[in-house]
């Protein structure tokens, strides 16, 4: 199979199999990554990410991983849409405001899941959208801490303790938002099982407002 480097070399060289090889490899990926935080903007999105891989040749210094640098424009084309979606607000600070804080994503269009797997995506969004990409990559892409650092331009050892602060802040927000102890506990003893599950549930097959 051929790697993802030569596909897109191949594809800035001007072959559109190859772009279209690419696009099948990490669309899903990329499309989750962006539809529990901006739904409506998610297809927009993924689409600029994708171009940014063609048009990025001179930015990648080629020592990451190639998943890293399509999720560290991921990141880049998310938080340039939410500072610029409404000039007229104050900036947007990705430290201390969640997708919730900004209405982006509606609760009653959430994916038809197990109450588990809704309460968690729930708390995802209350995090600091900082915080929820970090958790998301680790819990959904499973990327590594130094990968997860790559995708964030930030220091492992920053990335550790963001990881173990927004674990501990969703944990918090969990507790706020089950409404029975049954359901609280379910997912808390459950956790990476309930996070592991919903990552299917988060490709564009599994919208219901179309």
């Amino acid at each position: 199979m051929v790697d993802d480097f030569t596909l897109l070399e191949t594809w800035r060289g001007g072959d559109e199999a190859a772009g279209r090889d690419l696009f099948a490899r990490y669309f899903d990926a990329v499309y989750r990554f962006f539809r529990n935080k901006v739904d409506e903007a998610a297809d927009d999105l993924t689409q600029q990410t994708f171009m940014g891989l063609v048009q990025g040749k001179d930015r990648f210094r080629g020592d990451a991983s190639f998943r890293t640098y399509v999720f560290m424009i991921a990141r880049k084309r998310l938080y340039s849409h939410l500072r610029e979606r409404d000039r007229s607000r104050e900036p947007i600070e990705v430290s201390t405001t969640s997708v919730a804080d900004l209405g982006l994503v509606s609760p009653s269009r959430a994916v038809m899941v197990r109450q588990e797997q809704h309460l968690l995506l729930l708390a995802l969004r209350r995090l600091p959208i900082e915080m929820q990409v970090a958790l998301e990559l680790f819990y959904w892409e499973e990327l590594g801490v130094a990968e997860i650092a790559d995708v964030l331009e930030t220091p492992v050892g920053t990335v550790k303790s963001r990881l173990q602060r927004a674990r501990a802040r969703l944990d918090e927000i969990i507790g706020e938002l089950a409404n029975s102890d049954d359901l609280l506990r379910s997912t808390m003893d459950n956790f990476e099982v309930w996070a592991r599950d919903l990552q299917g549930h988060m490709g564009p097959g599994d919208r219901r407002d179309k």
